[in-house]
């Protein structure tokens, strides 16, 4: 008798599993949003740290209305921690619709002295900078959207000398 109470409830574990896990991917959106860098301004300097307003595109794929309530970026430059920031912004962005937001950053401090001596360290630099965006919107429970992308920053080369 013990074994098929044993049986039985393993079995409704396992229905009510299988009901769980296809209820969380009806709740995953379609596409998630593509998050691209429109541009990098300076912001006034406030004491000794330097600051940037990142201003983002959010491009929503999908065919559901993408919500968010805060949004967190980081960028990275030659694999290095360089500048992240933070912003309570809340919105939405309507289904297969886009819009700009902006992200104040602050430099680390350290990321532009180690930038510094790399490059006087390295002389003329011929390849390329290498960056990686990463961050995050936050969205309500279980909604939140991270997103990502890199790249390389060519340097301007030298004219020849005559």
């Amino acid at each position: 008798m013990n074994t098929t109470l044993l049986r039985a409830s393993r079995r409704l574990a396992l229905a009510a599993l299988s009901l769980l896990l296809a209820g969380c991917a009806a709740l995953a959106p379609e596409n998630e949003p593509k998050v691209d860098v429109v541009s990098i301004e300076p912001l006034p300097w406030q004491g000794p740290e330097l600051r940037l307003q990142v201003k983002l595109r959010i491009i929503n794929p999908s065919n559901t209305t993408v919500e968010f309530n805060g949004v967190y970026v980081e960028i990275n430059v030659d694999d290095q921690s360089y500048a992240s920031g933070v912003s309570d912004v809340q919105g939405s962005v309507p289904r297969y619709s886009e819009t700009v937001l902006s992200v104040p950053l602050t430099v680390n401090a350290m990321a532009v002295v180690r930038q510094a001596f790399a490059f006087a360290a390295g002389g003329e630099r011929s390849s390329p900078i290498r960056y990686q965006l990463r961050g995050k919107l936050a969205g309500p429970v279980f909604h939140s959207h991270r997103f990502e992308s890199s790249g390389e920053l060519p340097l301007p080369t030298a004219p020849p000398s005559r």
